[in-house]
């Protein structure tokens, strides 16, 4: 399996159209408050996400059901978020495209090749080491608002 060419997974249009969608399966939650997927999970929930829990040890975060795998979820989602290691990325990918998903998304040192593969395969959009909630914040949230990804403020320096 080759590796990716990171910047091929993280193309703003696809970014910004997964961000439009509302029904989020967040794979691999935890309900430690400390954990970065708890605090994804509950920063998309305030901020009007289907937040849908997924993770086989848990049975309830945030006062939502919490579901073992994707296939046990009720109904349609559209994005998996997935807080798990690389070489789980292949069966979600699976699971993700037997449920009609319409994205994959790697969180951060999530990197799978092989998940990529499976999905985009499967007709999936993928979107690979970025967060999806510091991404919600650039496009839609209060980064937004300041400026960021507006071409106003830059993190690099413009050359003399």
């Amino acid at each position: 399996m080759q590796e990716l060419n990171l910047e091929d997974w993280q193309d703003p249009s696809v970014i910004r159209a997964a961000l439009a969608r509302k029904r989020i399966a967040v794979v691999g939650m935890s309900s430690k408050e400390l954990r970065a997927s708890y605090f994804v999970g509950f920063y998309l929930f305030r901020n009007g996400y289907d937040v849908v829990p997924v993770n086989p040890r848990e049975t309830e975060i945030l006062g939502l059901t919490c579901y073992p795998n994707l296939s046990e979820i009720p109904g349609s989602v559209d994005v998996v978020d997935v807080f798990r290691e690389p070489g789980a990325v292949p069966e979600i990918a699976e699971e993700a495209v037997a449920i009609g998903a319409e994205f994959l998304w790697l969180q951060f040192g999530v990197i799978s090749a092989e998940g990529v593969s499976i999905a985009t395969n499967g007709g999936m959009q993928s979107i690979v080491d970025r967060c999806i909630k510091i991404e919600h914040a650039r496009y839609l949230g209060r980064m937004h608002w300041l400026g960021f990804n507006t071409q106003q403020i830059k993190a690099t320096r413009d050359q003399v």
